[in-house]
C-alpha cells in the first residue's frame, strides 16, 4: 500500500492498492454501506475462492452485527444531537437522519466504485478528496466501534496490541508480552491502514490549499 500523493498537476491524489488490499478495503466500505442503509454495493472485484476465504475470514459475521438497531457503531456514524433531552433528539434525528444517511452511503458508493476499477491505482479527484476523507472517517468510526476505541489511550494501547503482534510474525522474541486476538490483530491493521491513507489525504488537501 502506498499513501495519497498528488498527480497530474494536483488535479488528483493517487494511492497504490495491491489486489487483495483493494478487496479488503471496498468490503468494509460495503459493509458500512450496508449499515447505513441496509444494501449491499456487491463485491465485483474477481479473486480466486482460496484466496477470498483467506482474506475474509475475520470480517465474517461482520456484517450480522451492523445490522443490529441498537448498534453502537450507528451512534458513532449518527451521533445523538442532544444526548441529554431524548425529545429534542428524537425531533433532530426524524428530521436530519434520512438525508444524512444518504450523503453518508452516496460517499461510501463512490469509493467502493473507484476501488472496483482495474488497476492497483485508487484515483480521488482534488474536488473529492474532502468528501473521501470524511467517508474514510466514517468507514474508521465503525472499526474503532468493533475495535473498543473510545480514547487515545485505547488507540495507543492497539498500536502496541500490533506492534507486539509484527514482531511475533517476523519471529523476534515476545516472551512476556500480552496474547493478542488474531481477529482483533487483522481488524486493527486494518483501521491503522486505512487511518494511514486518510492522513495523506488530508496532507494532499493541505498541500493544494498552500499552492493555491
Amino acid at each position: 500500500m502506498k499513501p495519497f500523493t498528488p498527480a497530474h498537476g494536483g488535479a488528483v491524489a493517487v494511492a497504490e492498492l495491491d489486489l487483495d488490499e483493494r478487496m479488503v478495503v471496498a468490503r468494509i466500505i460495503a459493509d458500512v454501506g450496508l449499515l447505513l442503509s441496509g444494501e449491499s454495493f456487491g463485491m465485483e472485484i474477481p479473486v480466486h475462492e482460496d484466496v477470498e476465504d483467506e482474506v475474509f475470514r475475520h470480517l465474517r459475521g461482520l456484517e450480522e452485527a451492523l445490522a443490529d438497531p441498537t448498534d453502537p457503531a450507528v451512534l458513532r456514524l449518527l451521533p445523538n444531537a442532544a444526548p441529554t433531552d431524548r425529545e429534542v433528539a428524537d425531533e433532530f434525528r426524524r428530521l436530519t437522519e434520512a438525508d444524512l444517511r444518504s450523503l453518508k452511503v452516496a460517499r461510501l458508493r463512490r469509493m467502493w466504485e473507484q476501488l472496483s476499477e482495474d488497476g492497483p491505482e485508487w484515483e480521488v479527484p482534488a474536488d473529492e478528496a474532502l468528501s473521501t476523507a470524511a467517508a474514510l472517517t466514517d468507514v474508521r468510526l465503525v472499526l474503532a466501534s468493533r475495535l473498543g476505541i473510545a480514547t487515545d489511550d485505547d488507540a495507543e494501547r492497539l498500536y502496541e496490541e500490533l506492534a507486539f503482534a509484527s514482531s511475533a510474525m517476523a519471529g523476534e522474541d515476545t516472551a512476556g508480552s500480552p496474547l493478542v486476538n488474531p481477529e482483533r490483530v487483522w481488524l486493527g491493521m486494518l483501521y491503522q491502514a486505512l487511518t494511514y491513507l486518510q492522513e495523506s489525504l488530508v496532507s494532499f488537501m493541505a498541500s493544494e490549499e498552500s499552492r493555491d
